[in-house]
């Protein structure tokens, strides 16, 4: 029988499947719109795409981390409620172990590697999932490092991955949740770029509170607010969450030095779905 583009793209928007795909299923099945549905729903390839365009910006932040390599990594879906599946808890800790063990280069090349557990790209991988859970499933970012590492995951929504140059797990633990809470930017000054300075002086040297002052003491005014803001966001100033009495760089003095870290915070940056929770329950129950 011959497959027409008007068949190819019926079957399109009827499944959301790609191009190519909706065009050999119709090839496979003789051009009968129903079976061929149905060869695309067990192939995984129903519906995927079509939800690609959907707006996901909840999800969860997995890690892994061993004797001698970790990684963190942010993979988004729709709703909280999915956030919450152990399948896409399942699906995005093992994300978070496949990038600690390839070392891809950035999340294409994620997508890429073959899934030693199936033979699959994690590509189809997705696919599969966001057949079967019935939600946009994207990979956003992820970090890996190597060396004495440590990590901590707070409910799925924020995530820390740190390195240091001696191992100490107890103290390390809680400088990762020490960065979690505190949310610094930088390990110490010499990690901030000038730029940064240069701006918040700026911004302080135009506020109104200092438009009267003479232009010296407005410099002093200026540079004592810059560096207790600098402070503010280096993660050795700051005072520790457990003991406000002690700064970071007190409390792992003599037994490491924080060499980096990262810190991923759900859906930072992203659009937001504006459904209330009882439509999201209810476009669950309806799908």
């Amino acid at each position: 029988m011959n497959i027409t583009a008007t068949m190819v793209k019926e079957l399109r928007d009827k499944t959301g499947a790609g191009m190519m795909d909706a065009k050999k299923a119709l090839v496979e099945v003789d051009g009968d719109m129903e079976k061929a549905m149905e060869v695309l729903r067990q192939k995984g390839m129903a519906s995927a795409d079509k939800k690609m365009g959907r707006i996901a910006a909840e999800g969860r932040i997995g890690s892994f981390v061993d004797d001698k390599k970790g990684a963190m990594i942010e993979v988004n879906c729709e709703t909280d409620f999915v956030a919450k599946n152990q399948e896409f808890i399942d699906l995005t800790n093992g994300l978070a172990e496949l990038v600690a063990e390839t070392n891809p280069a950035d999340v294409d090349a994620l997508l890429e590697t073959i899934c030693p557990k199936c033979g699959k790209t994690i590509a189809d991988v997705i696919k599969a999932k966001i057949a079967s859970i019935g939600e946009k499933i994207t990979v956003r970012r992820f970090v890996r490092y190597e060396g004495n590492l440590a990590t901590y995951i707070h409910n799925g929504k924020i995530g820390v991955l740190l390195q240091t140059d001696a191992p100490d797990a107890a103290l390390a633990k809680d400088i990762c949740l020490h960065i979690a809470s505190s949310a610094p930017e930088f390990v110490s000054r010499k990690d901030i770029p000038q730029s940064v300075i240069d701006e918040e002086t700026r911004i302080e040297m135009g506020k109104e509170d200092l438009a009267n002052k003479p232009e010296q003491i407005r410099a002093k005014i200026v540079e004592g607010r810059v560096n207790k803001l600098m402070a503010h966001r280096c993660l050795l100033e700051q005072p520790f969450v457990k003991n406000p009495d002690q700064t970071i760089e007190q409390l792992i003095s003599g037994k490491f030095n924080i060499t980096k870290f990262d810190r991923f915070v759900l859906g930072e940056g992203l659009e937001k779905r504006s459904d209330n929770f009882a439509d999201e329950v209810m476009s669950q129950l309806k799908g």
